[in-house]
């Protein structure tokens, strides 16, 4: 089967980089193949993955991946009126294209960009899809989420992993009633940071409050569920420079601090003259 292009606009170049653009960069497109890749097939679930993105555009998208034969709809069986979206072959072929995108994207975006959009649903949608149930005991295991500095209606979340369920890993955001295992309290920023691989579970640990199970809080960095580009280091080029930056700061500051509160032959200081190289302090307090 052929892809055909399917936006309005045409860049009128036979360059397939701009082929594969007419079909691909429209808003959300690229987003939205990535949770059909992610494993998601029905509209609820799709619409979990792009929280920000109206079910009429999301509607549409999914009309022109289809019409463009990189998926295809079809009803399931035994539940009226309910579609499931499957990749095709070339769709599927998208996918080292989105991890592409996705590498380039943690490595060069800035890191205070990446953080500047949280949103608590699709991070804990995310976490949800990435949760390791192999080191998690073999019965329920309910952990619950809290972002204090949230609104009352997006502050909770229960993250449910039971082996013997329909859906092994599930997400709640109302309290399911049952017995919490464990307690994790966080702000959003700190967890999304986690999840991105911006930071560690170890260095983060004077932000999280853990509380609960032992071995569950133990085992905490084999069970959570971690972007699939946690692994990608920041090389951004402000970072570097940030970087750089740092260290001559710190070079200044140790230098500066070796004169600081340096004693003089007379017992004076060159504490009030920090800032000051030594034969500069000694011309100051001692002016001819």
């Amino acid at each position: 089967m052929e892809v055909t292009r399917m936006t309005r606009g045409s860049y009128e170049q036979f360059c397939p980089v701009a082929m594969a653009s007419e079909v691909l960069c429209t808003r959300w497109t690229m987003v939205l193949i990535r949770e059909l890749l992610s494993g998601s097939t029905r509209f609820g679930d799709l619409r979990r993955g792009v929280p920000r993105m109206s079910p009429t555009l999301l509607s549409q998208r999914l009309k022109e991946l289809e019409d463009a034969g990189i998926v295809t709809r079809e009803p399931v069986a035994d539940e009226v009126g309910i579609h499931e979206y499957q990749l095709t072959a070339a769709g599927k072929d998208l996918k080292h294209v989105v991890e592409s995108f996705g590498i380039w994207g943690q490595k060069w975006v800035e890191t205070q960009a990446s953080l500047e959009n949280l949103d608590p649903s699709l991070l804990m949608w995310d976490m949800r899809r990435n949760i390791n149930p192999a080191p998690l005991p073999s019965d329920r295991t309910v952990i619950q989420f809290h972002y204090p500095e949230l609104p009352a209606s997006h502050c909770y979340w229960w993250m449910i992993i039971d082996p013997e369920a329909k859906v092994e890993v599930d997400l709640c955001a109302k309290n399911p009633g049952f017995e919490v295992d464990l307690w994790v309290t966080t702000d959003l920023k700190t967890m999304t940071a986690i999840w991105m691989g911006l930071t560690s579970l170890k260095e983060s640990h004077s932000k999280l409050l853990v509380d609960g199970d032992p071995a569950l809080a133990r085992s905490m960095a084999q069970w959570l569920g971690f972007s699939h580009f946690a692994g990608q280091k920041k090389l951004s080029a402000r970072y570097q420079n940030l970087r750089e930056s740092s260290f001559r700061t710190i070079g200044i500051f140790l230098y500066c601090s070796l004169l600081v509160g340096k004693p003089k032959d007379n017992g004076e200081s060159y504490d009030r003259y920090p800032l000051l190289s030594p034969r500069r302090q000694s011309r100051e307090l001692h002016p001819t």
